[in-house]
């Protein structure tokens, strides 16, 4: 199956690198014009210079900036991958503060709510619309990492996927998620894998049907999927991309 987003405006949180960059990327290859946005200054920088792009240096968990930041703005497709566990650890759960349960939330959850409801005016004035929440494999188990705040988050995305759908289908605007496995994508997810140890390592691989990691393309590839023309009747759908569990 190939892709042709020609024409189409693409916006990709969480683009500094990672899965972000790696979505920014395919889809300039495939003719869109791509704005990428996080906090990350000097990663996205980058980005936005290898998909030839602007960029947005922008909180997403701060529903004022996002307001701020795209005001008068029109997107055909968001890609709401911003998130991340925030430097943190699993910790048990009376050890864990406000401000980190909350952070954690902002970033992935409320963000993925404030980029919709900033962008969905302009889509629903068009009568289209693509919005793709990067979950994870933990919104619908539970978390490697042993972090509540995020399994909740991410479910709580998951949620909030299903009821955009229904409340902004009418418009023609599809919502829909991809829920990753672990793929060694950014420094945080090689601290995780380097945390495993050996033994931890191999457990982890053979316990994936494919008997191997993921790749940030391969997370890449579902996304367009769901923003192509392809996949115009599919929305409040959960795809895992996970290599089989």
């Amino acid at each position: 199956m190939t892709f042709d987003f020609t024409g189409k405006s693409v916006l990709v949180t969480g683009a500094a690198h990672g899965f972000g960059r790696s979505i920014a990327l395919n889809f300039a290859k495939c003719g869109a014009q791509v704005t990428v946005c996080d906090i990350a200054a000097a990663g996205l920088a980058e980005t936005a210079q290898l998909v030839g792009g602007h960029s947005l240096v922008l909180d997403v968990g701060k529903r004022a900036a996002v307001q701020a930041a795209l005001a008068g703005q029109a997107y055909d497709i968001l890609v709401n991958n911003a998130g991340g566990v925030l430097h943190q650890t699993g910790r048990p759960l009376e050890e864990v503060s406000q401000s980190d349960w909350q952070g954690i939330f902002d970033v992935n959850l409320s963000g993925a709510f404030f980029m919709a409801q900033a962008l969905a005016p302009q889509m629903k004035a068009r009568h289209f619309g693509r919005i793709i929440n990067i979950s994870s494999g933990a919104g619908l188990g539970i978390s490697l990492t042993g972090i509540q705040a995020y399994a909740s988050a991410k479910a709580g995305q998951i949620g909030l996927t299903r009821q955009l759908a229904h409340e902004l289908g009418p418009w023609g605007i599809t919502v829909n998620s991809v829920a990753p496995g672990f793929v060694r994508s950014n420094p945080a997810t090689e601290r995780q894998w380097d945390a495993m140890g050996a033994a931890g390592q191999a457990a982890l691989v053979d316990g994936i049907a494919l008997k191997r990691l993921g790749t940030p393309d391969d997370i890449a590839a579902a996304v367009m999927f769901f923003a192509s023309a392809q996949a115009g009747w599919i929305t409040g759908q959960v795809l895992s991309v996970d290599g089989g569990k």
